[in-house]
């Protein structure tokens, strides 16, 4: 049976994100808002998803690759009659002191070879599929009427072909811009020449700022430019994944919405961004975090809209077939009405380096005691209660060691910028509620196999637990650490180097597929505790589960490797540049300073 593969790749200025697949159709696309309806989704249904596509005449094979250390992508397709590219961007580039960023999406098509017989077809819809837009064509544009906002399609090319869905000779360079809300007034070639330029730059000198090392340098600058573009930066949210309803494995009903910024993923994605260097997303994460922390009161949702909504009802388009016939398709996520109880340590977490890096004024910060104190608050009302823990159980809960843990780091966190702002009180909370956390922690232990099972009474082990050696809970040189570490690899590893969340049953019965920033915390422990060889190979293993464009998707089955779940998976990103930057800082000195939590 054949690998499955995600053939997409995806392009975004941290306004919108598409999936360009590699027939060239924009399978996936919502406007106005990463959780908008999508315009185009024949990811989920390629009779109602619409579609954008430049295609040829007859057969043809496809090469698809990205303009080096961007976000621009292109995609040559090779015929009998002829070879022509489509160059795929997101406009993004400095402006009047801010990032221009508007909803359009630019295609070039180049002839590169003899005389390629293509076709324009632009078919958007609206209200998940439900609705196909009207077009009224103009001079030198279509307009599309009955979403929010007027799209509009402004081109070169020969409108009637497109309008009466004819083949043509692509004779020279064409130039397709669809806009949603504002058209593009301006000279469709030229601009688009323009705009091309600047956002190569934009996002070379992005990459020019980072510092990342040696170490498998090219998929961390790909994970890098793919969790950048996963920001909405208007609110500075970052969502899990640009997809729903992906399925975790074909038939499994694991299909779920993750568009939507989770406190516990974007801990992590921050935490990545900040080992290479860059600051601006935390600034923003920061103001993002800070609203909802002063608007909530004891309890937190553990996922936001990107606009902070709070209502993220859960439903189910039953008027669509899911990814391959896997149904069900679902909008809104349940999981904000979860109590999960790690989030409070992780927002501390998020907002640590903002104190204790000296590359930021922390006096600028304003209201820090009272942040402080009232995640502090949250942490002490909720820090004795059971939970659904970080993997969102639906009908259970338990005391977990993950939520203690992330409790504990939390409060360690607080203690840090309790003292870098000089006050005493919060120094005595934070450090009382990390004892009371330990021992949640401490309560998890089996000492007779030697490892900290994943909640208080159960003997299941789980990866997530990987983090008492990350977060320095456990003494990475200790014997204890080696030893957990050892019981987690022996039951959850798989021979080829994937790592199950856990083997127990769940709401949905065994999971059947690894989810791959396990293998990644695995990787990023195994460095931790000083097996720097064993780290190295089983990175290298991970790296042939990418797609052709070193894009990692959120599950991989054990079996035949083949790509599951949301794609492409932040978490799954976050996980890579995190192990890399551990394996290069015990290869090298570290070029920048370090937000590990330290016990």
């Amino acid at each position: 049976m054949a690998r499955h593969v995600y053939e997409t790749g995806l392009i975004g200025n941290c306004s919108y994100l598409a999936h360009v697949h590699k027939n060239t159709n924009i399978a996936w696309l919502c406007w106005p808002r990463f959780d908008s309806s999508f315009v185009f989704g024949s990811l989920l249904d390629e009779k109602k998803g619409g579609e954008f596509s430049i295609k040829p005449s007859g057969d043809f094979t496809s090469h698809q690759y990205y303009l080096e250390n961007t976000n621009i992508l292109c995609t040559e397709i090779t015929t009998e009659t002829g070879k022509y590219r489509v160059t795929d961007f997101a406009p993004r580039y400095e402006q009047y002191d801010r990032y221009f960023k508007p909803l359009m999406l630019v295609r070039k098509i180049e002839p590169l070879e003899g005389n390629p017989h293509i076709k324009i077809v632009c078919n958007p819809v609206y209200n998940y599929g439900k609705t196909a837009l009207k077009s009224v064509r103009g001079s030198n544009h279509i307009n599309y009427t009955g979403c929010e906002e007027k799209m509009r399609l402004t081109t070169n090319a020969t409108i009637s072909y497109i309008v009466e869905d004819q083949y043509f000779i692509l004779k020279e360079t064409k130039y397709v811009v669809l806009t949603y809300g504002e058209p593009l007034e301006a000279a469709v070639g030229t601009t688009s020449e323009i705009f091309l330029d600047k956002t190569i730059s934009y996002w070379r000198t992005w990459i020019k700022r980072s510092s990342i090392g040696d170490f498998n340098q090219d998929y961390v600058i790909r994970s890098a430019l793919a969790l950048k573009i996963h920001q909405y930066e208007d609110t500075g949210a970052i969502i899990a994944a640009s997809t729903t309803s992906l399925p975790e494995f074909p038939g499994s009903g694991r299909n779920w919405d993750y568009r939507y910024c989770w406190l516990r993923d974007t801990y992590y994605v921050i935490n990545a961004l900040h080992h290479i260097g860059h600051f601006e997303e935390t600034e923003k994460y920061f103001d993002y975090i800070t609203d909802i922390s002063f608007e909530e009161g004891l309890r937190y949702q553990p996922l936001y809209s990107i606009s902070r909504q709070k209502d993220l009802t859960e439903n189910i388009a039953d008027h669509l077939e899911g990814y391959l016939g896997n149904g069900p398709v679902r909008i809104g996520n349940q999981a904000y009405e979860h109590i999960q109880n790690d989030i409070y340590g992780q927002a501390l977490i998020s907002l640590l380096p903002l104190y204790t890096d000296h590359r930021f004024v922390f006096s600028e910060r304003k209201d820090s005691a009272h942040l402080v104190e009232m995640a502090l608050k949250r942490i002490e009302h909720t820090i004795d209660e059971k939970d659904a823990g970080i993997w969102e159980f639906r009908n259970s809960a338990f005391m977990h060691c993950y939520s203690n843990l992330f409790q504990w780091a939390g409060c360690s966190a607080a203690l840090k910028i309790a003292k870098t702002i000089n006050n005493k009180e919060l120094e005595e909370k934070a450090t009382s509620l990390m004892n009371r956390a330990a021992k949640h922690i401490e309560d998890c232990y089996d000492p007779v196999r030697k490892v900290y099972t994943h909640a208080v009474g159960s003997p299941y082990l789980d990866a997530s637990t990987l983090q008492l050696i990350m977060m320095n809970y456990l003494d990475p040189n200790s014997q204890r650490a080696k030893d957990h570490l050892i019981a987690l690899e022996n039951e959850l590893k798989t021979p080829s180097g994937l790592f199950y969340r856990y083997l127990h049953t769940d709401d949905f019965g065994k999971p059947e597929s690894t989810f791959l920033i396990c293998a990644f915390w695995y990787v990023e422990a195994l460095a931790c505790v000083g097996r720097i060889d064993d780290a190295i190979r089983e990175f290298d293993k991970l790296m042939p589960y990418a797609n052709h464009l070193m894009l990692f998707s959120e599950d991989v089955d054990e079996k035949d490797g083949s790509m599951w779940g949301n794609f492409p998976q932040a978490y799954s990103h976050v996980g890579l540049m995190n192990a890399a930057y551990r394996i290069s800082n015990k290869l090298n000195k570290p070029l920048y300073l370090s937000t590990e939590m330290v016990k």
